[in-house]
């Protein structure tokens, strides 16, 4: 984090889990206001855990997270949407049974971001206002679930593995339009991502996590400008 930026999260000593199964352990980093994070790491390494942790849909053994200064582990996960979460988890978790519209106007929360401005930015939802959850492609579905987490103005947004699965063509708009969130609109972000070059292009700050404890951090520059620090990290190549 820059000096002189103000804090927006920070994660003191994490262990979390899944009931008495422990994921993560002493995790701890800081995000200042308007930051995008980068969390990498191979597959099982408690990137989603961490994630699910900050949305409060694990459960803490330790350690503490605050938001803007105030006590987020304390909050349910419905509070904690309230204090400024806006979380798009691997599901989606849109409502399959309602429209587009609907989708987002049924969790609109006061501020910038609007229904008529998430159809600026995906003209594709705009062209399927009328159309049910289940008749979106999976692309589609993925740009409801952003526009969702963006309606409720939230003060840090959650994105697990936003791309995953996607064609090239919707990857691009994507992250034309994660880059335009964060960058333009200096909203903070974290975002789980397989695929580090990409998000790494998009992200002010990296860290990559390994059995669930961080065993790298860096500026998001930094770590995609060295590909063999990545490769041995990862295990990917470019």
């Amino acid at each position: 984090m820059e000096r002189g930026m103000s804090e927006l999260l920070r994660i003191d000593e994490l262990s979390a889990g899944y009931g008495e199964a422990v994921v993560l352990h002493g995790v701890s980093l800081a995000l200042g206001e308007g930051q995008t994070l980068a969390l990498l790491g191979r597959n099982g390494t408690g990137k989603t855990t961490l994630i699910n942790t900050l949305a409060g849909a694990t459960r803490q053994h330790g350690g503490s997270i605050a938001l803007g200064g105030a006590a987020l582990h304390r909050l349910s996960s419905h509070q904690r949407a309230a204090a400024g979460i806006g979380w798009v988890p691997q599901e989606r978790n849109i409502f399959k049974s309602l429209s587009v519209h609907e989708n987002l106007t049924a969790v609109a929360r006061p501020g910038p971001w609007t229904p008529q401005r998430v159809y600026e930015m995906f003209p594709r939802l705009a062209e399927r206002q009328r159309n049910l959850g289940t008749q979106l492609s999976g692309g589609e579905q993925q740009m409801l679930a952003v526009g969702r987490a963006l309606v409720l103005n939230p003060r840090l947004l959650l994105l697990d593995e936003p791309l995953e699965g996607l064609a090239p063509i919707i990857v691009e708009e994507l992250l034309r339009a994660i880059r335009r969130i964060t960058q333009d609109e200096g909203l903070a972000a974290i975002i789980v991502e397989q695929h580090p070059q990409a998000i790494l292009a998009i992200s002010d700050e990296a860290v990559v996590l390994d059995h669930g404890t961080v065993v790298h951090a860096d500026r998001a520059a930094a770590l995609r400008a060295q590909p063999e620090v990545l490769e041995r990290l990862l295990g990917v190549s470019r």
